[in-house]
């Protein structure tokens, strides 16, 4: 394991030059502390876990120290927000220091969220919030310990320095890592700027270093963009799968990799509820649950629009039109492992929508359902989970075909159990159990941060003395308002 000052740096989107980044360092922020790390991403970095308490690591973290390697950048894009185009956004509160490759030669970015005003802050502070960067943090690692695509995040840093929104906060900086920040606004900024020089060294530089295998495809461009189709497609489909709702799927919040980032007012679903918004500044619900992947594939036509002096239209639209049948066989896969099947049947997808409509009328818990469902043989476990329903007779319908489908599958009840319980979560990060952890913090206290954090690094493992992160939560923790503001 490495120190601090081992880490080696390849900055590979710097070299792209100032066309594509403006050169910024990070503001400071005041006594610098840290609230939360996360082992499992230093090691990412092949950074000693120990190395989070030093001195120095919250001082690289807050912008009062940088690495002689560094070359922090605040990347240019721009990106349909809620439908608009916005011809120039940027980094406006981020910074990309640099990238780290570590011994088994991956390369990860270095992206510090908070760090101050950059040419992009379009007369905000750019700081983060500790509120945000708590809930930026805990997103990251919770979805990618559920198995879904995600940026990580190192730590957080909190400080005294305070900022305004509704009312006086504390600053806060995240430092998030991905294979890489670029996103489907930085190929609409160039197109749209009419730079088709820079647009070509920014696909080159995208297809060389994430998509290398499509070189030998008789047509590059085209193979990455289908692998773009499909990564977004398997995303979305777990989205959707566990109930993840991102809230802000503007083009410039699609990674170019097919993984979550930028988080915002996302949450995950308590009560089931198909138009579920989580964004309360979206009055007209365009990123509702249910409109996540109509809009998936929008954010995609999007991008096949900035990649047309690259690929023709013709074929463009005909990988476009891979994606909702890829999205719908990941996703009917992942219900049926969620219900304990193993074997497609045609009948398959009308058995899970008949379900949901039910969870819908219902507002049926969606997590605790799954895990209840796997928890005791199947007809015992139908019996408990009936009391959940407001359509008795609709559900004692469904649970007839169910109970039936399941005679059909190999294997005993003991198995079912695990396979279940390997893909139904306990634990996931419910907006009320993130807004207790966050009032602890903004009081001081980072304990139960770094606890809820622990127990969603083992969403799928029943953990001793945690039975109340697994719970159903109150009604007001079911109604909480979460806004863009961070």
């Amino acid at each position: 394991m490495k120190s601090l000052d081992e880490l080696t740096f390849d900055n590979r989107f710097a070299r792209l030059g100032d066309a594509f980044s403006t050169h910024v360092l990070p503001e400071p922020i005041a006594e610098p502390r840290l609230v939360v790390a996360s082992d499992a991403a230093m090691a990412l970095l092949d950074l000693d876990p120990t190395e989070a308490h030093s001195p120095v690591f919250a001082e690289l973290f807050s912008g009062h120290k940088l690495w002689a390697e560094a070359e922090p950048r605040a990347m240019v894009y721009s990106g349909h927000q809620f439908g608009s185009y916005n011809p120039r956004l940027g980094d406006g509160r981020g910074l990309l220091l640099g990238e780290v490759y570590n011994d088994a030669g991956e390369h990860w970015d270095l992206h510090l969220k908070g760090a101050g005003q950059t040419p992009y802050s379009r007369m905000g502070d750019g700081r983060a919030v500790l509120r945000s960067s708590i809930r930026e943090f805990l997103a990251s690692e919770a979805l990618h310990a559920l198995g879904i695509p995600s940026s990580r995040a190192l730590c957080v840093i909190g400080s005294s320095t305070p900022v305004w929104r509704e009312t006086q906060e504390r600053a806060a900086m995240v430092l998030r890592l991905a294979p890489s920040h670029v996103r489907f606004g930085h190929f609409e900024y160039f197109y749209y700027t009419r730079q088709p020089e820079q647009q070509r060294e920014l696909a080159e530089h995208v297809l060389n270093l994430h998509f290398a295998e499509c070189r030998e495809q008789p047509e590059p461009y085209l193979a990455m963009f289908r692998t773009i189709v499909e990564r977004n497609a398997e995303l979305i489909a777990r989205w959707q799968a566990y109930g993840f709702c991102h809230g802000v799927m503007n083009t410039d919040n699609m990674s170019i990799l097919g993984i979550t980032f930028d988080f915002g007012p996302f949450a995950f679903l308590d009560d089931f509820d198909a138009g579920f918004i989580c964004n309360h500044s979206d009055d007209q619900g365009r990123y509702s649950f249910s409109n996540q992947v109509p809009i998936a594939h929008w954010n995609l036509s999007a991008l096949a629009q900035a990649l047309t002096p690259f690929i023709s239209v013709e074929a463009l639209k005909e990988t476009l039109g891979l994606f909702l049948p890829l999205y719908q066989a990941h996703y009917l896969d992942l219900m049926r492992r969620r219900l304990g099947l193993t074997e497609a049947r045609d009948d398959d997808s009308a058995l899970v929508e008949r379900l949901l409509g039910l969870m819908n009328k219902g507002a049926v818990d969606y997590t605790l359902f799954f895990r209840k469902l796997g928890d005791q043989p199947a007809a015992q476990a139908v019996r408990v989970v009936r009391d959940d329903f407001v359509d008795l007779a609709g559900f004692d319908a469904w649970a007839v075909e169910y109970l039936a489908r399941l005679d059909q599958e190999p294997g005993n009840a003991e198995g079912r159990r695990a396979r279940m319980h390997a893909v139904n979560p306990l634990y996931i990060l419910r907006n009320y159990l993130a807004q207790r952890a966050i009032e602890a913090a903004e009081g001081g206290d980072y304990e139960e941060v770094r606890r809820l954090h622990q127990v969603l690094t083992r969403p799928f493992e029943e953990q001793p003395g945690m039975q109340a992160y697994a719970e159903r939560p109150p009604e007001w923790g079911k109604h909480l308002e979460i806004s863009c503001s961070s």
